[in-house]
């Protein structure tokens, strides 16, 4: 190789690196895409919906969402996992395609660790556990004598198979030593309005119950968190009811594509961070019933590959397996 050639590579290289910094320093200049790996309406849609205008007032542009649900969030996951790491192609992670797939499926189109970059946990939401309004259960105590007196008759619903509410199931009977018959629907609107029927007996759902159980269809029994929520503050804890460390929530948090600069990460956390701590997103979030996160990546990142570890042996338990 000639001096030319030397050169030459040292020209590109510097005006990669210049047009690097110069992107970064004058980010965001454009439009922010949001990928939300689910249907519109649940929780993972309504917490970036919920963070995309205050975010995007923060950094001076529209964080536009765009919703490519299916294969439990895999199909979108991928997609962003393979957006250009820019800035300008984000995701709202969650628990399943983030943590719990990777124990579902046999091979995922994506490494959970090594093609995403964390940047800031949003929100957890706890779940709750419910049972129609008119069921003469009317506590957890009540609902273990009923279960092992009857073992098997008993049926739970869920957004599906490995979803956070059957995985809550799972971890309560196993916990317990009762046994009930799951009952996995295409999402968790249509096992509520079979709860509320009272075509199934119980629930572990997600916020998404509180309209219901403050509109008096459903009756919430406990609460699978360390501390009473103050959205429903009269629900107990499991810890309360004697059911130690049985904890279980949906969680989100926002992320990019492996290889986004470190200015621009900082960036965005930074304004994320201050979104969260603003009044008005903290009433949007307590309404809500969820727990507001914050922090810093490391934080966030750590906090995702103990849920991957942490899930591991539930999902063994649960016997569920998608080929």
């Amino acid at each position: 190789m000639n001096k030319r050639h030397i050169f030459a590579i040292l020209a590109l290289l510097c005006m990669s690196a210049g047009t690097s910094a110069q992107t970064s320093s004058n980010y965001p200049n454009q439009p922010i895409r949001l990928m939300v790996p689910w249907p519109a309406g649940g929780g993972v849609d309504t917490t970036a919906r919920m963070i995309a205008e205050p975010l995007g007032k923060r950094l001076g542009q529209s964080i536009v969402i765009e919703n490519r649900g299916g294969a439990g969030g895999n199909i979108g996951t991928e997609i962003a996992a393979r957006a250009k790491p820019d800035g300008y192609n984000l995701l709202m992670g969650s628990i399943t395609p983030n943590a719990i797939n990777v124990h579902l499926y046999p091979k995922l189109p994506f490494d959970l660790i090594k093609d995403f970059t964390p940047i800031t946990f949003i929100s957890s939401l706890p779940i709750f556990l419910v049972v129609p309004a008119n069921s003469p259960i009317k506590s957890v105590a009540d609902l273990l004598t009923f279960a092992k007196a009857n073992p098997g008759k008993m049926t739970y619903g869920s957004a599906g198979v490995g979803s956070s509410q059957h995985l809550a199931a799972v971890q309560f009977m196993s916990a317990t030593k009762i046994d009930m018959l799951h009952v996995p629907y295409k999402g968790t609107a249509p096992a509520e309005a079979d709860l509320m029927a009272g075509h199934i007996s119980v629930m572990f759902d997600t916020a998404t119950a509180i309209p219901f159980i403050n509109g008096g269809k459903l009756k919430a029994l406990g609460v699978m968190s360390k501390k009473r929520n103050p959205a429903l503050p009269n629900v107990p804890t499991l810890d309360e009811a004697g059911l130690t460390d049985l904890y279980a929530s949906s969680w989100y948090g926002l992320m990019g594509p492996a290889g986004m600069p470190a200015s621009i990460v900082n960036k965005l956390n930074a304004e994320l961070n201050d979104a969260l701590n603003s009044p008005e997103v903290q009433k949007r979030m307590y309404d809500l019933g969820a727990e507001i996160g914050g922090g810093t990546p490391a934080e966030f990142a750590n906090f995702i590959q103990s849920e991957i570890a942490r899930y591991a042996d539930i999902v063994k338990r649960s016997g569920a397996k998608f080929e």
